[in-house]
């Protein structure tokens, strides 16, 4: 992970590489410098009083480092970040007017992602930041994986059982507490297909039905407007006097027809009238025909009403019920409601047979969820039983010889999605007392140890890569700071460690020795950052011994815990 602070830290550059990195400097320096900008990097509460005097910003910048296929990638690249060469770049920025903006992987996200991402990259203790395994589902899921296989596979197990069997109460809560609403639904839905099946509607009656009702109620009038037609152009057979259309049309045909050879437009013109005389005809016989088949019928006019009244009651009911009804859908739309009617109907008559099925898949799911949670249980206290012993043995050689480390497993209320268990770590800190949540049962400097012991104890089955201990070695010193030491040892040869500390016991332990130092102009404080050689460290280390830096006396003591400590480390 890469660091870049400014405004915080001026312009200063942290590279904290894999392994041990130990950070001292004066009292309050390292934390500042790294403590509270890892901490505003992974969304911690911006304060703008961190913002220089005189400066607009302070900005956080990291870069992690083959990040390409982790958890906190993923979820980063899901909200829209891009990696960098298979590095996460993570940037936080503090206005002085305290306004914080945040930025993963080229993208501006809100701040609550970088707390999440922090779940996934760091775990930070110290005096004030032990959280992470203070929380009981944190707890429950370090137990689970130091067990391994014996709680990970029935947990598979548990996981799809407790899924369906949510899903099927689900179901018949919905389906029981609805059986009401349901009820009165397939009544309405009976009555109308009931009303439409009485009807015995066909596809396009109405629009048949409306074109005879305006034949049937204008039927004189037609009748009336043929026959007179007819007359016009066939004659008057009452009136042999009267001209027609069709006398006048013959004498036009004979009076051509004599001259016709005389000129072929004239004879085109004389046959065109001929074929005017063939549909003249056509049409006084169609005519004719239809004035002899009109009838006025008021009893099938009435019948054809009583017919459309009928349809008409259907499609203001029915017709577009979906949308809230209307006549404007048609008869057409009646037809469509009342197939899905039916459908739906069908279904709701099916709900009971439904019902009975998923009680009997209930109880079933029941049996087998309590059974592997009860699996999940004695998984549970074996693995609790060995990781206790394992942090006791740990916190014995980190100055609490009388500690002891116990798992409270209790049932809870209800199933859950990880059991039935409520995990809590215990500490009884001296003989006599009894076992308390470590939250409650232990002092700062006795929470970082119990912290560091079940780091340790735990190495390697814990996804986050990379632990920041905040003077874990407060109010320890001498040979159990030296095993504070051999433990973050230990730990770092498998996860990057970052230790801020002012015991040299410690620090003799770490790969990497950074300082931190504070500058003054008379006007403004800067903190700098230098990573030490070899010669720079017995230097650092003997002030941080005998707190003069050129002692002899002091710079032999540092040389040979520093010479102890690569021997313990590669033990």
């Amino acid at each position: 992970m890469r660091i870049r602070a400014l405004g915080v830290i001026e312009d200063a550059v942290v590279e904290l590489s894999p392994g041990f990195t130990v950070v001292t400097g004066e009292t309050g320096a390292g934390k500042t410098m790294v403590v509270t900008s890892l901490g505003l990097l992974l969304g911690g509460k911006a304060d703008p009083a961190l913002v220089r005097n005189g400066a607009e910003r302070a900005v956080v910048e990291g870069r992690v480092a083959d990040a390409d296929g982790s958890p906190a990638a993923q979820r980063a690249v899901e909200a829209g970040a891009e990696l960098d060469d298979g590095a996460l770049l993570i940037s936080r920025t503090v206005s002085a007017e305290g306004r914080s903006r945040a930025h993963v992987g080229g993208r501006s996200v809100p701040l609550s992602l970088l707390a999440s991402l922090g779940e996934d990259l760091i775990a930070v203790h110290g005096q004030t930041d032990q959280q992470r395994l203070l929380q009981p589902a944190r707890q429950r899921g370090a137990l689970d994986r130091y067990a391994g296989d014996p709680v990970a596979l029935p947990l598979v197990e548990y996981q799809t059982a407790f899924r369906r069997l949510r899903e099927v109460t689900a179901r018949l809560e919905e389906l029981t507490t609805r059986a009401r609403e349901r009820a009165q639904e397939a009544d309405l839905l009976r009555f109308g297909l009931d009303e439409v099946a009485a009807a015995e509607p066909l596809a396009g009656e109405d629009l048949e039905l409306a074109a005879e009702s305006e034949r049937l109620g204008h039927a004189d009038a037609l009748s009336s407007a043929a026959n007179q037609a007819h007359a016009a152009l066939a004659g008057e057979p009452a009136d042999p006097d009267a001209v027609d259309a069709g006398t006048l049309l013959a004498q036009a045909r004979r009076a051509m027809e004599s001259v016709r050879h005389h000129d072929p437009r004239l004879a085109a013109l004389a046959d065109r009238l001929s074929e005017v005389g063939y549909l003249l005809g056509d049409i006084a016989g169609d005519l004719a025909g239809y004035a002899d088949d009109l009838d006025a019928d008021p009893a099938r006019l009435a019948a054809v009403e009583e017919r459309r009244a009928v349809l008409a009651h259907l499609v203001r009911k029915y017709a577009n019920a979906g949308a809230g009804g209307g006549p404007e859908g048609g008869l057409a739309e009646v037809l469509e409601w009342a197939e899905a009617a039916a459908e739906r109907l069908t279904e709701l008559d099916g709900d009971d047979d439904t019902i009975g099925a998923l009680e009997e898949e209930q109880e079933k799911l029941s049996g087998t969820v309590s059974e592997l949670a009860a699996q999940l249980t004695t998984a549970r206290r074996a693995a609790a039983e060995d990781f206790a012993k394992a942090v006791t043995a740990e916190l014995t050689e980190l100055a609490m010889p009388h500690a002891r480390v116990s798992f409270g497993i209790t049932p809870a209320a209800d199933f859950g999605p990880y059991g039935v268990d409520e995990v809590e770590v215990l500490l009884a800190p001296h003989p006599g007392a009894p076992p308390r949540p470590i939250a409650k049962g232990a002092s700062g400097g006795e929470l970082s140890r119990v912290m560091l012991a079940v780091e340790v104890v735990f190495a390697g089955a814990d996804p986050v890569p990379t632990y920041l201990f905040d003077e874990v070695d407060a109010g320890v010193g001498g040979k159990a700071a030296v095993e504070v030491g051999r433990r973050l040892a230990r730990l770092a040869r498998t996860s990057q460690v970052i230790v801020v500390t002012h015991l040299p016991q410690v620090a003799a332990f770490a790969d990497r020795h950074l300082v931190v130092e504070k500058t003054v102009d008379g006007t403004v404080t800067r903190s700098g950052v230098t990573t030490l050689s070899d010669v720079e460290r017995v230097r650092e280390l003997s002030r941080m011994l005998a707190g003069l830096e050129d002692s002899e006396l002091g710079r032999a003591h540092a040389e040979e815990l520093l010479a102890a400590a690569r021997t313990a480390a590669a033990d």
